[in-house]
């Protein structure tokens, strides 16, 4: 199984972001570097807005995401709702 990720800048924007990816994705794994943060997960990383909007306690356009957004690696389905980083077999 073949490992995508996501890495954000680390900043105060991105601590509730970071914290409902890691919710909603029990095997991704958190690599924290002075300036950024990546997350690593087997085969498949979904991020959910709602999870976001609870953790941020507000609405949130996943388009916000591409502020703080450093790179990632996998194939992108985007819906309003979600964004899913996999590979396609």
């Amino acid at each position: 199984m073949s490992t995508v990720f996501i890495a954000l800048q680390a900043n105060e924007e991105t601590r509730p972001i970071i914290d409902a990816i890691l919710i909603d994705n029990p095997l991704a794994v958190l690599n924290r570097e002075p300036a950024m943060v990546k997350i690593d997960a087997p085969g498949r990383l979904v991020i959910n807005r709602e999870t976001i909007e609870e953790q941020l306690g507000r609405a949130y356009d996943l388009q916000e995401l591409q502020i703080n957004l450093i790179t990632l690696s996998g194939h992108v389905d985007e819906t309003d709702d979600a964004l899913t980083l996999c590979w396609n077999n």
